[in-house]
């Protein structure tokens, strides 16, 4: 069996919803996964710089958007929506009967929220999974091992600071939702009931990348047990978002703990300071594939010598 009748005997058939700067770069993404196969990018506008994107590279494309989805209900696996917070609180209302995975890009607060290096394992059987935000991709591994590590956390705030011309229209118009939804994460993962979520749109010029820092109130720090916990959780993180970095380790100063991490996109479809929405989506790729995975691997044909046995599909994230 060829390496290319292998991959075909295991792809998961996706849909794409939303045509902008998320949904086209996750085009891009899945095009590269050994597992997964667009078969309709949706959206609303056929002149779209996504669309032309789509269609330059064979990919079908419709601009009737959620109908064009239900309407090909039994042509594909899994659904991405990459639209809006408002929006897919409404695509939901009809998707949910399909019984089908659907992996929300938005701050909807809708479906299960969904940490890859914390809790995918336990997303994978919910029927919508929220990939919460970037600042929240970046930002909940560390609040979780904060968490984990002192039994009393009394404030947890996160910063993240983006380049402003990364943030698109369907950002901007969801600012309020981001700071909801991050906030709501952050006291879930963490363990603290009082938390705070704050968004920098940066005009500089060249585009900075995206830093997120996690301060965390706490009156005994443990350093001694967080450090190596943090740093093999960057590892791990580094899995499938390469580009994140560890910036400043885990440091006391002026009775709060201090954790600052970088973001760089691997530059698929946006610029690679874009690393605010290479987050989010190299962690939606990553929790689509695991889906993949687990879906796909019962029904499959006995591995062969040319096909990777062990499930490892971590090329996806290579540069």
């Amino acid at each position: 069996m060829s390496d290319q009748t292998c991959n075909q005997a295991a792809k998961l058939r996706v849909v794409i919803l939303g045509s902008g700067n998320i949904g086209t770069d996750l085009l891009m993404k899945t095009r590269r996964s050994p597992v997964l196969e667009c078969v309709l990018f949706a959206g609303r506008n056929l002149s779209s710089p996504g669309m032309t994107k789509a269609s330059s590279l064979g990919v079908r494309i419709s601009d009737r958007g959620i109908d064009a989805v239900l309407d090909e209900a039994a042509g594909w696996d899994l659904m991405f929506d990459a639209t809006s917070a408002i929006d897919h609180v409404h695509h939901w209302s009809l998707l949910e009967k399909l019984g089908k995975m659907v992996i929300d890009m938005t701050p909807s607060r809708v479906g299960a929220i969904c940490i890859p290096a914390i809790n995918l394992a336990d997303c994978l059987n919910q029927p919508n999974v929220n990939m919460i935000t970037c600042g929240g991709q970046a930002s909940m591994p560390l609040a979780y091992l904060i968490g984990q590590t002192h039994p009393q956390v009394d404030y947890v705030e996160v910063v993240s600071s983006i380049a402003s011309r990364s943030a698109g229209p369907a950002t901007r118009l969801n600012l309020d939702e981001y700071v909801d939804t991050t906030s709501g994460a952050l006291a879930y993962f963490s363990g603290c009931p009082k938390t705070k979520a704050i968004l920098i749109l940066n005009p500089a010029n060249p585009c900075i990348n995206m830093q997120t820092t996690v301060f965390a109130k706490v009156k005994q720090p443990n350093l001694d047990a967080l450090k190596p916990l943090v740093a093999a959780m960057v590892t791990k993180i580094q899995g499938y978002v390469p580009g994140y970095q560890l910036l400043v380790p885990p440091t006391f100063e002026n009775g709060r703990i201090v954790i600052m991490v970088k973001v760089e996109g691997l530059g698929d479809y946006l610029p690679r300071y874009a690393g605010n929405l290479d987050i989010i989506n190299c962690a939606a790729i990553a929790a689509a594939e695991e889906y993949a995975k687990k879906k796909l691997a019962p029904a499959g044909p006995a591995p062969d010598e040319n096909c990777a046995a062990d499930g490892d599909y971590s090329s996806t994230h290579n540069t």
